[in-house]
């Protein structure tokens, strides 16, 4: 039998997390020590300034034993985590809209190296979701074009981008977002669209790059075409497990979005779909925001895991992917120098050097 010691460090590793505040205080520290997460995320929320975000992520990886996961949502758009303190990036759309390969990966580089410079090592994109017009007024520029293959051109480059600036990249929203009219942040959007059609469109950049994408992030979409009931892709081992490990044969990490997002918790409470996202092969888990539900999702799984011997050998083996993954990942290895205001000046000159040719591209 394992000691509960083991059993608690293991499920810390399948915890992405997140929390208020700009600095570590006291408390944080000892949260994050008590939790020992496998990652932890920052929003506009949590930064102030390069050196600040640099310092605070530093001191966040001084208080877990194993090496962490330092994320960030960067997309460039809406999606833009350091518009204040660098510039505001262009979105996917108006970069794709260029159809320069060269462009789509120098958005990778330039976001890329934005993420390095201050301190993170794993930007949660880029968006692979299909631009149908029933997800414009959710999804607006996050997203590429309805061809799935124009799609794929755009995520290859951007990927190869990211890896030569150092920083892991991610797939989201499997198995796709493109025909979603509700925001999955509030709502359990429903596709009703056949297997068939799924497969030859929203699955294409997945079938595709699987080799490529570190991470996959699952959806928190019903698709009961597919699972035959509405149960949301992000606790459905249809999907996960069968659709993307065994059918695509995605190797990477499986994470799911953000617990604390309207679209899960309408199907199943915290500490519920912790445990059920994990049953259903998620590799990790995203708590985004507040305290008491990165409590309620962790000591969830951990009464799970001790209570049910079969539950706890699932967590043991995600938590020894999930530790592998990152010794092996050289993005983890060693950090970037701590950010100067030069650096920042550097960044948004690189910044607006590539609008520039963006805009160029555009007008021709």
């Amino acid at each position: 039998m394992k000691s509960q010691q083991e059993i608690r460090s293991q499920v810390g590793q399948l915890l992405i997390m997140g929390f208020d505040g700009t600095e570590m205080t006291a408390h944080l520290r000892q949260f994050i020590a008590g939790i020992q997460p496998g990652g932890i995320i920052l929003f506009r929320r949590n930064i102030v300034g390069g050196t600040q975000c640099f310092d605070l992520l530093s001191e966040c990886r001084k208080a877990v034993l194993t090496p962490v996961l330092s994320c960030v949502d960067l997309e460039g758009g809406i999606v833009d985590r350091f518009r204040d303190l660098i510039a505001p990036a262009p979105s996917e759309f108006e970069v794709a809209s260029t159809k320069s390969k060269k462009l789509f990966r120098r958005h990778g580089e330039i976001l890329g190296a934005e993420a390095r410079a201050l301190g993170f090592n794993t930007d949660f994109a880029p968006v692979s979701d299909l631009r149908f017009p029933v997800s414009q007024a959710v999804l607006g520029s996050r997203t590429v074009s309805e061809d799935p293959k124009e799609t794929v051109a755009y995520v290859r480059e951007f990927l190869k981008g990211l890896k030569t600036s150092g920083v892991l990249g991610c797939g989201k929203h499997f198995p796709g977002l493109g025909e979603a009219d509700l925001d999955t942040h509030h709502l359990l959007p429903t596709l009703n669209k056949p297997w068939k059609k799924l497969w030859n469109e929203d699955l294409m950049p997945y079938r595709t790059l699987h080799k490529r994408f570190p991470f996959v992030m699952v959806a928190h979409a019903a698709y009961p075409a597919v699972t035959k009931d509405n149960t949301p892709a992000s606790l459905s081992r249809k999907w996960m497990t069968d659709v993307l490990r065994k059918k695509i044969g995605y190797r990477g990490l499986i994470l799911t979005d953000d617990l604390e997002m309207g679209g899960v918790l309408a199907a199943a409470p915290m500490g519920e779909a912790a445990v059920r996202t994990l049953r259903a092969g998620a590799d990790m888990f995203l708590v985004c925001h507040k305290e008491d539900y990165v409590i309620e999702a962790y000591e969830a799984v951990v009464r799970e895991a001790e209570r049910d011997k079969k539950f706890a050998k699932i967590v043991a083996q995600a938590a020894a992917r999930a530790l592998a993954f990152k010794k092996k990942a050289p993005e983890l290895k060693k950090a970037a120098a701590r950010p100067t205001e030069k650096t920042i000046q550097k960044l948004r000159a690189e910044l607006e050097k590539f609008k520039q040719q963006v805009a160029k591209a555009q007008s021709k």
